[in-house]
């Protein structure tokens, strides 16, 4: 162990967060703040700040318990129902989206987050780095989503959405939506956006005075939900997450 001044340290040292986030713990933020609480030991000596590089050489312990080697990074297509809640844990009892996958799974973290009631693509990966790359705006990857409102659709002021907008001091950036089809007092909208913030399509149908009442996200870059059935895990071929994700594997081993 080390601080980040070590010198000569081995090609395989890193920050010890970052090594908890390959082990798919947990994302690299959330290593900091377990750091942080105490709950980090290397080599015998409890961690108060996440300044610290190790190598494959020291005993990293979280929670007690000893950290497994890094297993090869996987991405997985998770078609999420709606009812359940995006995290490990719910202060609230609720059903989460981790008490529902298949037993078969590595332990696994999700990639941003789906609302509740939001229904349709999840990535999953057992991978804190990748979760984080994928995350990042600077990835630039759009997200495709079906929206079904009621309420009177006005196509100009959808259209009007490519440039953005601003509701109660929050800017959002450019959104695509498009009308698909009118059945009644229901419509179904097509919405595409890069950003993703907290609830975004939500509120912004909600500011064209339109109430959401099913929301199901259709892709996530170039990754689709395509047919995969409600509840169901797909795994994504190395080959092709390596040809869509090449800039993550630069520099991997």
């Amino acid at each position: 162990m080390s601080e980040d001044n070590h010198k000569g340290a081995p090609t395989t040292s890193e920050r010890i967060a970052k090594r908890i986030a390959r082990a798919g713990l947990c994302s690299r933020r959330e290593a900091e703040r377990w750091i942080e609480a105490g709950r980090v030991v290397v080599n015998g000596e409890k961690l108060s700040s996440a300044a610290c590089v190790v190598t494959d050489s020291d005993e990293i312990m979280v929670d007690g318990k000893a950290l497994a080697g890094k297993s090869r990074t996987r991405l997985f297509l998770y078609h999420k129902p709606a009812g359940l809640v995006t995290s490990h844990k719910d202060e609230q009892g609720r059903a989460t989206v981790f008490d529902k996958l298949p037993g078969h799974l590595p332990r696994v973290i999700s990639v941003g987050r789906l609302d509740l009631n939001t229904e349709g693509l999840l990535l999953l990966t057992n991978d804190g780095e990748l979760s984080r790359y994928l995350e990042l705006p600077a990835t630039g990857w759009s997200r495709k989503y079906r929206v079904r409102v009621h309420g009177r659709v006005d196509e100009k002021k959808l259209a009007a959405l490519k440039t953005g907008i601003t509701i109660e001091g929050i800017k959002y950036k450019s959104i695509l939506a498009s009308l698909d089809s009118v059945q009644g007092a229901n419509s179904w909208i097509t919405v595409t956006l890069r950003e993703g913030k907290n609830r975004e399509i939500r509120r912004v149908m909600e500011h064209l005075g339109l109430q959401v009442t099913r929301l199901m996200r259709l892709s996530y870059g170039p990754f689709m939900l395509g047919k995969l059935e409600r509840g169901a895990v797909e795994e994504v071929p190395m080959p092709v997450l390596k040809s869509q994700i090449s800039k993550f594997f630069q520099g991997q081993k």
